[in-house]
C-alpha cells in the first residue's frame, strides 16, 4: 500500500514526455503578444519541464514555415517568416518614414552602445535635439543605460528588445555593416568629429529644439 502511495506521489513529480512539453511552449508563444524568456515559460510550466529543449523541438518544427521560432534579446517569439512579411503590409496603418537626424541617432546607439548623448553628437558632427531622443525613447526603440563611470556621470543609451524584434534581429550583432547602411542612403558622410559642421547642419537640430524631428511627412 505503502509502495502506491510513492508511486502517486513520484509520478506528480514527473516532468511530462518532451512531445507534451512542446505542446505547452508552443501554446504559450501563441497565445503571448510580446516575447517570452525561458524563465517565464519555466514558471508557467508543470515541474520538471526543460523549456529550452522544448523550444529547440518547436523552433526545428517550424523551419521552412509560414511563421518561424526567433529569439529576440534573450526571449523568444513567433513571428512571420522574414520572407512573406510583405503579406503583412496591408495590416500595417500607417507607414512614416524616419527623419535623417532619428536614422543617424538610433543607428549610432545600436553599433556604439551604450552611449552618451555628447558621444552621439561628438559621432554626428551636429547637435542631437531633445525631441528626437524623447521621440526614439517614446517608440521604445532606445532606453537609458548605465551611467559611465567618467566626470559627471553622463547616462548612457541602448537599443531594446522592440528594437530587436521590430527589425527581425536577435541581438545588436546581427545589424547590417556602416558601408550597408550609407550604400542603402541610410547613413550620409558627415564631417569628422570636431570639424565645423557643413552650412545648415548646424541648425538642423536646432530649429527644431523641443519638437519632434523623428518623423517627415
Amino acid at each position: 500500500m505503502s509502495q502506491d502511495i510513492d508511486e502517486q506521489e513520484q509520478s506528480l513529480f514527473e516532468a511530462p514526455p518532451i512531445a507534451e512539453q512542446e505542446r505547452m511552449v508552443e501554446a504559450i508563444l501563441f497565445a503571448t503578444a510580446e516575447p517570452v524568456t525561458v524563465k517565464d515559460l519555466s514558471a508557467r510550466m508543470p515541474h520538471g519541464c526543460d523549456p529550452a529543449e522544448a523550444l529547440v523541438y518547436v523552433r526545428k518544427r517550424y523551419e521552412g514555415r509560414g511563421v518561424t521560432l526567433m529569439k529576440i534579446g534573450d526571449a523568444w517569439a513567433m513571428r512571420t517568416a522574414p520572407d512573406l512579411g510583405f503579406l503583412m503590409q496591408k495590416e500595417t496603418v500607417e507607414t512614416r518614414k524616419l527623419s535623417r537626424a532619428a536614422i543617424e541617432t538610433l543607428a549610432i546607439i545600436a553599433y556604439h552602445q551604450p552611449v552618451t548623448r555628447a558621444e552621439i553628437e561628438e559621432i554626428r558632427g551636429v547637435s542631437v535635439s531633445r525631441g528626437t531622443v524623447d521621440q526614439l525613447l517614446e517608440m521604445e526603440w532606445i532606453r537609458f543605460g548605465c551611467r559611465k563611470m567618467t566626470p559627471g556621470r553622463p547616462v548612457t543609451f541602448v537599443v531594446t528588445q522592440a528594437f530587436l524584434d521590430h527589425f527581425g534581429l536577435e541581438n545588436a550583432r546581427d545589424l547590417p555593416g556602416l558601408k550597408e547602411l550609407r550604400s542603402a542612403g541610410l547613413l550620409e558622410n558627415r564631417p569628422p568629429p570636431g570639424s565645423m559642421p557643413g552650412p545648415g547642419d548646424a541648425e538642423e537640430e536646432e530649429t527644431n529644439e523641443g519638437q519632434s524631428e523623428l518623423f517627415e511627412d
